[in-house]
């Protein structure tokens, strides 16, 4: 199991209470017909934007997009940027820890300093995705 990091400057500061409420209401508006398992996202962004994502099920199960699938998407129609901190979380308020692809996905859109908050504990994305494939490793090819 990873240690939480260490609290950073900054870190008392983040929304986390929000960014909850933000992410259930979010997990609450998801379309799940199929397996009835909303799942929300919350981010505040590197210039202080909240944005919020949910999971959208489809019929054929390899074309559901993932609450974090829906924030990143937010991001870019927002202005684009940096997540600071994310939040995801079933519409209990259960923490749910991102699928492999969205911790990629997460990886590319967060600032070096971004803590993920999917198992009840903020983790870095190098925590959450140890090696993580980056823009820059594709200059190492």
């Amino acid at each position: 199991m990873t240690a939480a990091p260490a609290p950073r400057p900054g870190d008392h500061e983040l929304p986390w209470d929000d960014l909850r409420t933000a992410a259930i209401a979010a997990a609450r508006r998801a379309y799940a017909p199929y397996s009835g398992f909303g799942v929300g996202a919350a981010a505040l962004t590197t210039d202080g934007r909240m944005l919020t994502g949910c999971n959208v099920e489809n019929v054929s199960y390899g074309l559901t997009l993932c609450a974090e699938c829906g924030l990143v998407s937010a991001l870019h129609d927002s202005g684009g940027g940096q997540f600071r901190a994310v939040l995801v979380v079933s519409a209990s308020g259960e923490p749910c820890t991102p699928c492999g692809r969205c911790r990629q996905l997460l990886a590319e859109h967060a600032a070096d300093d971004c803590l993920i908050d999917a198992s009840g504990t903020p983790e870095t994305i190098e925590q959450l995705l140890p090696g993580a494939f980056t823009p820059d490793r594709l200059a190492e090819g």
